[in-house]
């Protein structure tokens, strides 16, 4: 049982799966990534040009190309954005296989949450904690994300086993204001940007950045750019004069390509030694 999808351009999966958007998939000795997506377990990899999903039910085919964004042509977001600086454009050759994916917005919103002051490690075991105490089991191994109505009815203290901090009182915030209709994130997708944006900021814990890495990562609104002191020093010295708007409708995939080329580029940002 799987699914095959061919003629799969533009999409390198480490690139994709360990760029920080996402905290469940999990690399194998293979090369290939096993995970949870809306409670499917799935191991993904790619032979040429196929994206192939193992142990995917083939009634999930909508799911998954949904999720991979298999219906943007990216080569043709890469055109457009390497009009706009040249640094850009060679931040997009570099990195030509990340895609943003379609997420979950509640699983988004809590990881996005739980992200603060975070490494990516530090989330990825957070967020796997939370599902094991508070998930579902699916497979041998495998645990479904909770809901909302789930962590809706518990107290920070009940969060302990997943050591997630401060964000205890975060995570059931928004939890309850999701289960009781306060914040409906399905009707952010449509909203304008910044109405949107001020909704999800009624959950404790969600400041402009992680409203941000919300709208993007989990609603696909892909002219958000999350910006932090790091975006802001990467844009600075790589596209100097401009500020996420210059972007346009794209601007959350340029923000990735920004993300990734400056983090791969550290020498970029080494301080200068005084003359």
């Amino acid at each position: 049982m799987g699914i095959v999808f061919e003629n799969v351009r533009d999409l390198d999966l480490r690139e994709t799966l360990d760029c920080g958007q996402c905290f469940r998939w999990k690399e194998q000795t293979d090369s290939s990534f096993e995970g949870v997506v809306r409670g499917r377990i799935a191991r993904v990899r790619m032979e040429d040009d196929k994206l192939i999903l193992d142990g995917a039910d083939e009634n999930d085919r909508g799911l998954w190309f949904d999720y991979f964004d298999l219906g943007l042509d990216y080569g043709a977001v890469k055109a457009e954005l390497s009009a706009i600086h040249p640094t850009l454009a060679e931040a997009a050759r570099y990195a030509p296989g990340i895609r943003i994916l379609n997420q979950e917005p509640f699983e988004a919103l809590i990881s996005f949450i739980i992200s603060q002051n975070n490494n990516i490690k530090r989330i990825a075991g957070i967020v796997d904690r939370l599902c094991e105490n508070f998930g579902e089991r699916t497979g041998d191994s495998c645990y479904t994300f909770p809901t909302a109505e789930r962590l809706a009815v518990l107290s920070p203290d009940d969060l302990a086993p997943v050591r997630a901090g401060f964000r205890h009182r975060y995570i059931i915030d928004a939890a309850q204001k999701i289960a009781d209709g306060t914040v409906d994130l399905e009707s952010l997708r449509a909203l304008p940007y910044d109405e949107a944006k001020t909704s999800l900021m009624q959950i404790t814990g969600v400041g402009v950045k992680v409203a941000d890495c919300v709208l993007l990562y989990g609603l696909h609104r892909l002219d958000g750019f999350p910006l932090d002191v790091w975006m802001k020093r990467a844009m600075a010295v790589l596209v100097p004069g401009l500020e996420p708007k210059d972007f346009g409708r794209y601007a959350g995939i340029a923000q990735q390509y920004i993300f990734h080329y400056s983090r791969t580029h550290a020498e970029l940002f080494a301080e200068k030694p005084s003359p």
